[in-house]
């Protein structure tokens, strides 16, 4: 299945790019996802400490994907 992952901020800088196509198996999660994306773009944080948005919602890692979602690494946010 195909799923459209957007990089955002630091995480796009690091990936030189704001959007991956991955190839995934039936019945993958987004922890596959988090761990596909930090194999294919050195530099990013630990898979498991990705925070991931599918289809506009903040999903855990154990969230099961489908064929034609859209994934967002949202990095960490700073301010005061």
């Amino acid at each position: 299945m195909k799923i459209t992952v957007y990089l955002f901020a630091t995480y796009r800088e690091i990936a030189g790019t704001g959007r991956l196509t991955l190839d995934l198996a039936p019945g993958d999660t987004v922890a596959s996802l988090a761990s596909s994306v930090t194999a294919l773009v050195p530099g990013l944080p630990p898979a498991d400490r990705l925070v991931v948005a599918v289809n506009n919602e903040y999903r855990d890692h154990d969230f099961i994907l489908s064929d034609g979602d859209e994934a967002a690494l949202i990095p960490p946010v700073s301010g005061g």
